[in-house]
């Protein structure tokens, strides 16, 4: 007889050591305000992950100068033992120096900003797929009804008082039908890609051990997975300073209009103003800095019709 599941949580503190701001540090793990992975509830912060050791629930609130962590299911303990990396103890924000008004003005208002570390692969490598080529919102709606469907109930409260999922394991994923793939929005060319991430799931894992420049050669060998991709994925699973997302829709526009005024900045021109912050490996933080204050620019009027003399 198998023994009933264990509904207890697992608690751990953890004390930054200076300013620290919860919400901006973990925030770029929620992908849209449905997110069934991540939710913001009372304070707190709720997170469905799948473990190496299973699926896990964490839910981490402020306590005081501290952090408190609670965590559910077989993966709260591996949860919780890498609680500090997830929340930036391993980020080390002081050497970061900025070379624009903007980006020390960035760090003044913002100095709790850290870069974390999940650790864990596909839980931001398959999300980061489904972003390529559509818009923000149609790749959180295929996020959403792809957990729901083939997702499992998260561990603890969160599954039946937040109705969190846990996304689904590798062959989970490689199960899915194309049809469903349809279904959700996802094209054949992404589903494909997700499926072949899977298929080699230990070897990319592998990658949340290694320096960026071996992580991204890891992850890049995987065809449908570029540059922008792997940037994406590994910003989040090794709390990659350097990681620059080159290849998106909007960046390079806001990193120009910010920094100097330009309008119409592309990858290379972006690039060249992050310069100043590359010997450092500090680019994608800096990137951070400037979308904290940044904005993309203004649309330009368009010009008064030319009345049509032969028509007056």
């Amino acid at each position: 007889m198998s023994a009933a599941p264990d509904h207890r949580a697992r608690t751990r503190t953890w004390a930054p050591p200076g300013p620290y701001d919860l919400w901006r540090t973990l925030g770029v793990l929620r992908r849209g305000p449905g997110d069934p992975a991540f939710r913001v509830a009372d304070g707190a912060v709720w997170r469905a992950s799948h473990t190496p050791a299973g699926p896990g629930t964490l839910r981490v609130a402020p306590a005081g100068g501290a952090v408190a962590a609670e965590a559910w299911g077989p993966g709260a303990e591996w949860l919780l033992e890498g609680l500090p990396a997830l929340l930036g103890a391993e980020d080390d924000p002081e050497p970061f120096t900025p070379r624009h008004r903007v980006v020390h003005e960035a760090r003044r208002r913002h100095p709790g900003l850290r870069l974390i570390r999940t650790g864990v692969v596909l839980e931001s490598l398959i999300p980061s797929v489904l972003e390529q080529k559509v818009t923000t919102d149609e790749a959180y709606r295929s996020w959403r009804l792809l957990l729901y469907r083939y997702g499992t109930e998260a561990p603890g409260p969160a599954g039946t008082e937040l109705r969190m999922r846990v996304m689904p394991d590798a062959r989970g994923w490689a199960m899915i039908p194309s049809w469903e793939w349809h279904r959700a929005g996802v094209d054949g060319k992404r589903a494909a890609t997700i499926v072949r991430a899977v298929r080699r799931a230990r070897a990319l894992q592998a990658a949340a051990d290694m320096d960026l420049e071996a992580a991204t050669r890891r992850l890049t060998a995987i065809p449908g997975i570029g540059p922008w991709t792997a940037a994406e994925t590994l910003q989040r699973v090794i709390g990659a300073a350097d990681a620059v997302t080159v290849g998106d829709l909007h960046l390079p526009r806001i990193v120009g209009y910010t920094l100097v005024r330009e309008r119409n900045a592309d990858d290379e021109r972006m690039l060249e103003l992050l310069a100043p912050y590359e010997a450092a490996g500090q680019r994608h933080r800096a990137t951070r800095y400037i979308c904290l204050l940044g904005r993309m620019p203004p649309r330009r009027k368009p010009k008064a019709a030319i009345p049509d003399i032969a028509r007056l």
